[in-house]
């Protein structure tokens, strides 16, 4: 994202997308495949609004059962930045995370969706690429992901792991690794990188301790 895209105002409120276990972060991406007619009529009406909401929704998890559900009280805005539809009637998406904000009071609904109003306080860093982590810090996290994929029957290309940037390789592990909705969220509040990252090393590390996953199955952390 440019900077002049960064200062972009954002909208005063969006339509919500409630989805267990799926958390957006700034600078993250994150593929959608659109098939239920409310999140379709969504998606449409994003893609052809005007002004800061413009191709703009809101990723968010609900927080227990109801019809309908209650929200986190803390989601992301993700702008589509990929379209397609497909001939079954399905839209798969693209989000690029922009912003978290905060669910203010749920909008009057006169759409097949969910609207929230939105407030930014605390989240304004979130436009502003992060600091690197320390080099303890990016260690930990390495150190605690190898043991982490081994209980759980996995494999990574440890040169990509090794290789990749401290917010690219924390934004793809929050978002790719196996956490339980709560986990998730605690990533996605997580003030900072740094804070972020030692959440996700905390996470894996208690999964593999005495009461933790073990290890079956198989597969690969692509």
């Amino acid at each position: 994202m440019s900077e002049s895209e960064a200062l972009e105002p954002l909208p005063a409120a969006v339509p919500v997308f409630p989805l267990t276990g799926a958390i957006l972060l700034p600078r993250g991406s994150l593929p959608l495949n659109i098939f239920e007619p409310r999140y379709l009529a969504m998606v449409r009406d994003a893609m052809a609004a005007t002004g800061a909401a413009n191709r703009i929704i809101g990723m968010i998890q609900p927080k227990g059962k109801g019809d309908p559900p209650p929200l986190y009280k803390v989601g992301c805005l993700g702008r589509i930045t990929d379209y397609r539809e497909t001939d079954d009637g399905r839209i798969l998406i693209a989000l690029a995370g922009i912003s978290r904000f905060r669910v203010g009071a749920e909008l009057e609904r006169d759409t097949l969706y969910r609207q929230v109003m939105t407030d930014y306080h605390g989240f304004a860093d979130d436009r502003h690429e992060e600091e690197s982590l320390d080099a303890t810090s990016r260690a930990s996290l390495e150190e605690a992901l190898r043991p982490y994929l081994d209980a759980r029957g996995l494999a990574a290309d440890w040169d990509a792991v090794q290789s990749a940037d401290d917010e690219g390789l924390v934004t793809a592990l929050a978002g790719a690794l196996p956490f339980d909705p709560p986990e998730k969220q605690a990533l996605l509040e997580a003030p900072t990188l740094a804070d972020r990252a030692q959440t996700l090393a905390t996470l894996m590390s208690f999964a593999v301790g005495p009461n933790g996953i073990g290890g079956s199955g198989g597969g690969r952390l692509q």
